[in-house]
């Protein structure tokens, strides 16, 4: 990862210079791994983001804010008790290891000066945030390791905190070119930097492998005495900056359209085509990880209500089955009924004692009798009633698993639809809703936090203008195809949604007169955009006017019934909806 130890090295120096003699005012940890904290230094005040998620870590000052929870978490309370009101004394990184130290002078409960740590490991998935006290006794921990985890260095309160085990590798400071032109071993180019100098990542292995001119994954042992000392001349070069302090901010973009941010570093990545560079590590930190940050969260939280949408939609799925066989169990139900009818009217030619009864079937159009088996020791009539309470209760077996049946297709449609929402949802406040959508409907529990952290502000649909100027509003979610459908819809507006495929309802707003076609065309597009056939070709998508759709009573969000609609065929045209996002709102 780019947050390598020769890069922590240099963010824990840039933090030292700013944040020496900063107070403590203020201290959140808005989400489950990571604290933000208010300081007040001598020229402003700044905000200090620690994260310790597995996928972004990392340490720096952002200009971002957060919402944060109205009951702050236990870790954030022991904070605010040990640390509000302290001063940072200094913030080290020791021997280039991806761990950061902010040395706080507080005062403990006697009221005596004393100095403790909040650490801040920057390592992966074992990335934590640490308090300890002034003789290094572990206070508490944002992620708590156990010795079942971890038995040589445990992360828990009362223990004491041991830096993790030592590398055998030299220290950038250290670095000897000659040495290191000696080294043996079958290992790459890339891979020899990685494993000789400590605190340097793959990506800056890379870099002094492009520098030198020599292909990262050519063997070491490989390259001429030449290749060896430009390799060793690059990596020195490389020194001399960390100790001159000549940093060049940079993060390097991927070639899409638009770009994403993919790695960064204190060192200019000269390996990479489109770099954007920045006067401060913390500059650059702050722009690279908000997007990134953000967009990782919104795709855990996704990732775990589809995960809560599949279980739901196994569990349908294996109802159907169910039902499927229940109904294929009681497909002779009405031949019971027959029989019981049979006999019934037979019932003067028929004894007791008979093993069977051969019987005209008076339903028949032709002439046939049939052959219907009896229980010897019971008398007509008892045998007529059997076949009566066979039929009533396969009847009532066969309607029961009817009924489900339609109930359960119905819940995994809209299951689906919800999935669909959710794909198509790139925003934290529209995943939020339907986070709720799916409480109110039972799916997920609701807890106490969540009843607190719910919001009262509702996303708006989106709003596109069609070439002709006229409104088209498309749904996000479906308590919002409720709302735009069913509430803020007029009669004659127009209503539009893919053919039993699961997807947004889409509003044309009928302001005058006849509606073009070709704004029921651009209509259409977006209503196979906005669904599950949004990669496919000649989506049908159904219109009518909204006073042909209905809502069943009982129906899931979102579900509707309409009648007198016409069907149109079209692709979602990526250049279409270009256009009509031109003159798009929310």
């Amino acid at each position: 990862m780019p947050f390598d130890g020769i890069f922590t090295n240099c963010i824990a120096k840039e933090l030292d210079h700013i944040l020496k003699g900063a107070v403590i005012e203020r201290v959140y940890q808005p989400e489950k791994d990571e604290v933000t904290m208010q300081l007040r230094t001598q020229k402003d005040r700044v905000r200090l983001v620690i994260s310790a998620n597995s996928t972004y870590p990392r340490i720096h000052l952002t200009t971002q804010s957060k919402k944060n929870p109205e009951t702050a978490p236990s870790f954030c309370m022991l904070l605010r008790k040990h640390l509000i009101g302290g001063r940072i004394m200094e913030v080290t990184c020791f021997d280039y290891e991806r761990i950061v130290v902010l040395h706080i002078q507080t005062m403990d409960e006697m009221g005596d000066t004393v100095v403790k740590k909040l650490v801040a490991e920057i390592m992966g998935k074992w990335s934590n945030i640490i308090l300890t006290n002034k003789d290094d006794v572990i206070l508490d921990a944002i992620k708590h390791v156990d010795e079942e985890v971890n038995r040589v260095r445990e992360i828990m309160p009362a223990r004491p905190y041991r830096m993790p085990p030592q590398q055998n590798k030299t220290l950038i400071d250290d670095f000897d070119p000659g040495a290191f032109t000696e080294q043996q071993g079958k290992l790459s180019c890339e891979k020899t930097l990685l494993e000789y100098i400590k605190g340097f990542s793959p990506l800056l292995s890379r870099e002094v492998c492009y520098r030198g001119n020599i292909d990262p994954k050519k063997p070491f042992s490989a390259c001429t005495p030449l290749e060896k000392a430009r390799l060793a001349e690059e990596a020195e070069r490389i020194k001399n900056e960390i100790k001159k302090g000549q940093y060049a901010f940079c993060i390097a973009y991927t070639p899409d359209d638009p770009p994403s941010p993919l790695d960064f570093h204190c060192f200019l990545l000269t390996q990479m085509a489109s770099l954007k560079e920045f006067p401060s590590a913390n500059e650059m930190l702050d722009e690279f990880f908000t997007d990134k940050d953000k967009s990782n969260r919104l795709v855990q939280k996704k990732s775990h209500l589809v995960k809560i949408l599949h279980n739901n939609m196994d569990r349908c799925e294996k109802k159907q089955a169910l039902y499927e066989q229940q109904i294929r169990d009681t497909a002779d139900r009405e031949t019971w009924r027959l029989y019981g009818e049979l006999l019934t009217a037979n019932i003067h030619a028929l004894k007791t004692g008979m093993k069977a009864a051969r019987v005209l079937n008076y339903y028949a159009e032709e002439e046939q009798y049939v052959e219907i088996p009896l229980d010897e020791n019971k008398s007509p009539a008892h045998n007529a009633q059997m076949y009566y309470k066979r039929y009533q209760k396969e009847k009532a077996k066969y309607e029961y698993s009817l009924k489900q049946m339609e109930e359960t297709t119905s819940e995994l449609e809209y299951l689906k639809s919800v999935e669909q929402m959710l794909e198509a949802s790139t925003d934290d406040a529209v995943i939020d809703e339907i986070q709720w959508e799916l409480i109110e409907n039972g799916y997920i529990k609701e807890t106490k936090a969540k009843k607190k952290s719910k919001t009262t502000t509702e996303t708006k649909p989106y709003r596109f203008f069609s070439s002709d100027g006229l409104r088209i509003y498309v749904g996000k979610n479906n308590k919002q195809n409720d709302q735009l459908t069913l509430k803020t819809a007029q009669a004659n507006d127009i209503w539009l949604h893919t053919q039993k495929i699961p997807g947004s309802h889409v509003i044309i707003k009928k302001d005058y007169g006849e509606i073009p076609s070709s704004t029921v065309y651009e209509a259409a597009v977006l209503a196979a955009w906005h669904s599950k056939a949004k990669h496919s070709g000649n989506v049908p998508v159904d219109y009518t006017k909204v006073k042909n759709v209905k809502k069943p009573k009982g129906a899931k969000p979102g579900m509707v019934i309409y009648t007198d609609y016409k069907t149109l065929y079209v692709n979602p045209d990526a250049k279409v909806i270009e256009k009509l996002k031109q003159n798009q709102e929310g």
